[in-house]
């Protein structure tokens, strides 16, 4: 199963047809944690330290949606990306603006989702979303090219847990025109994370509490 949040309120989807219940449907205790653990990160991490600048005003408006899967192979991940980039695209862009796919459980090995990614940007061009839509990626363990593992600058891209980040190409390029100088963000973000160490990171209080469930164990039913 799925789960989703939009705004102030969760739904329950069942991933063979796809049916979202009531959402007043409670969230199970893992996935009460995913949320919450990428909620803190993106307001501590990516608001708090102005990471992207364009995210405040889409958590604000309540116009980003959760996806959270419990898949834990890259076909059926894929098959939840289907849904969600098609929801996306045929969604009002002042209700829905962006969406994150969160998936606990899936492609732990960096070089195993970097991989994947690939399976996304393809995926785009069979859904004739290639120029619509862009797939972003957050992970872990992620690496830039080039780069120690214990880089600090690894630390732009890295989330609780494996993420996909679901945007849309007319609000990259407004945002890119609002903002004086879009070029310099990322070179301010390198800048701001060597000063802020992997020590200064861990007092966001950045974590990831929901246990690891390997493919073949029985379920996450009853993972609090």
């Amino acid at each position: 199963m799925d789960w989703l949040e939009h705004g102030g309120g969760c739904a329950m989807i069942e991933r063979m047809n796809s049916l979202a219940l009531t959402p007043s449907e409670p969230l199970p205790a893992w996935a009460r944690l995913v949320q919450e653990d990428v909620r803190h990160w993106l307001e501590q991490a990516v608001i708090g330290l102005n990471l992207c600048p364009f995210a405040k005003a889409v958590v604000v408006h309540e116009r980003l949606r959760y996806r959270i899967t419990d898949a834990r192979e890259p076909e059926p991940l894929l098959a939840v990306l289907e849904e969600e980039l098609l929801h996306l695209a045929s969604a009002d862009p002042q209700v829905l603006e962006t969406t994150l796919l969160i998936a606990p459980w899936a492609l732990p090995d960096f070089l195993d989702f970097n991989d994947f990614l690939g399976e996304c940007d393809r995926l785009l061009v069979r859904c004739e979303l290639d120029g619509v839509l862009q797939v972003a990626d957050f992970h872990p363990k992620y690496q830039f090219a080039n780069t120690d593992v214990n880089d600090p600058q690894n630390l732009t891209n890295r989330a609780p847990y494996p993420v996909l980040h679901l945007l849309r190409e007319d609000s990259i390029d407004r945002a890119v025109q609002a903002y004086p100088d879009a070029a310099s963000i990322y070179e301010r973000n390198i800048e701001l994370l060597e000063q802020l160490g992997h020590e200064g990171w861990g007092q966001l209080g950045i974590q990831a509490r929901c246990p690891w469930m390997p493919a073949g164990h029985p379920g996450p039913e009853e993972t609090v």
